[in-house]
């Protein structure tokens, strides 16, 4: 008797639970009648959306990586050696700065016309750069024009190869004001230190020794004083380790009033 009570208790478990189902798939039937069509549009259309997507990706991806081998092309050229002896590979040397730099300039050319953003964009930097060995007053315009990208690593970067420009020009009262512009960005692409660096250099080039004197301790002192988060000293910074030799020069009695440099930050990397 007891096993009969198990038995049926488990088969109306089990009709309840067809039951159940059952009426489940009724309701679904009752609520799909009607729609099979346009399910099934709505199907396809994400299946067919899926695809799109992923053959986008996919040529996406691919024209990514073009573009990136195109400018690496250009990239080195622009570091290719500059010999004036006859080159054991001709291909990959050059005659003088110019040769290379035209060369270097077509290559990056052929990024900008192919290519969209940010490719483009890089492209066009480079092409600036090398600009300034061929067309200077063009390499300056671009760079300028490139400083006020929004392409923020771009600009920071066209904005510091212009004020170099400038400054080898013998243009300080137009350098200045840029280096300064890039100091107070805090970036890391140039960091305050390399801009703080070379607006001092410029400075010194004015006659104004007290303010580069300034600055060059500004930098010294503060990276001889920088730790890390366990409370270790930094090591310092080749554009700090500059810094404080221009100091020693500029203004040996500021030199000495910096702090000791800890033996730990001795070590580069």
């Amino acid at each position: 008797m007891a096993r009969y009570k198990k038995k049926r208790v488990r088969e109306l478990q089990h009709d309840r639970f067809r039951d159940t189902t059952i009426s489940l798939f009724d309701r679904l039937g009752n609520l799909l009648e009607g729609r099979g069509k346009a399910i099934l549009y709505g199907i396809a259309a994400v299946v067919l959306l899926a695809i799109v997507v992923g053959v986008w990706l996919t040529w996406s991806r691919r024209k990514a990586d073009e573009a990136r081998r195109a400018l690496g092309r250009g990239i080195a050229i622009a570091r290719a050696p500059v010999t004036s002896t006859s080159p054991l590979d001709p291909a990959s040397t050059y005659a003088n700065e110019q040769e290379r730099a035209q060369k270097a300039i077509e290559e990056f050319q052929k990024v900008v016309a192919k290519y969209g953003d940010p490719y483009r964009t890089e492209a066009r930097y480079f092409m600036a750069t090398n600009l300034l060995y061929v067309d200077r007053e063009k390499g300056i315009s671009e760079l300028a024009e490139l400083s006020k990208s929004n392409y923020s690593e771009i600009a920071t970067l066209a904005r510091f190869a212009l004020a170099q420009a400038k400054e080898a020009d013998g243009k300080y009262d137009e350098a200045a004001p840029l280096y300064s512009q890039i100091a107070s960005q805090d970036g890391v692409i140039i960091t305050p230190e390399t801009a703080n660096l070379r607006l001092a250099m410029v400075y010194q080039k004015q006659g104004k020794k007290k303010e580069a004197a300034d600055i060059l301790f500004q930098i010294g002192n503060a990276a001889r004083k920088a730790k890390d988060t366990d409370g270790a000293p930094l090591p310092l910074s080749a554009a700090a380790r500059e810094a404080t030799r221009e100091l020693q020069k500029l203004d040996p009695d500021r030199f000495a009033q910096l702090p000791a440099e800890s033996p730990a930050a001795e070590l580069t990397f």
